[in-house]
């Protein structure tokens, strides 16, 4: 697979994404290298977050409750939307499997100091 590499060759953000879209899309490859496909993903991501901006404007000035099919108060569909549409967003960001160095440095520590911890109860009977 084609991996994207250098500032230079940083494609640009499909023309038709909004400005969260295209905000999300420059953000990321300014930080990683990006095969071919999780260029694919990361557009779809794109997407999902420029839908979610035009959503919540709408919920923005809709009724957070609406009457149901039996008449009945409900929460206004948008809402549940919304909350699928963010679990969406989570998901395909996930698949990027984007690492955060001081993140990375931050589990390693931890995992080094459990270990230490481990050892010295194995070796000494000192917690």
């Amino acid at each position: 697979m084609e991996v994207i590499q250098g500032l230079d060759s940083l494609p640009e953000p499909p023309v038709e994404l909004g400005v969260r879209g295209a905000e999300l899309w420059r953000a990321v490859l300014a930080e990683h290298e990006l095969r071919t496909d999780e260029l694919r993903v990361l557009e779809d991501a794109c997407r999902e977050v420029d839908l979610i901006e035009r959503m919540h404007a709408e919920l923005h000035t809709a009724p957070l409750v609406v009457k149901g099919s039996m008449g009945q108060d409900v929460a206004n569909p948008l809402v549940q939307e919304l909350r699928q549409h963010r679990a969406l967003v989570a998901r395909l960001l996930g698949a990027l499997k984007l690492s955060d160095e001081e993140q990375d440095g931050r589990d390693a520590q931890f995992r080094t100091d459990r270990a230490r911890r481990a050892a010295l109860t194995r070796w000494n009977g000192v917690g």
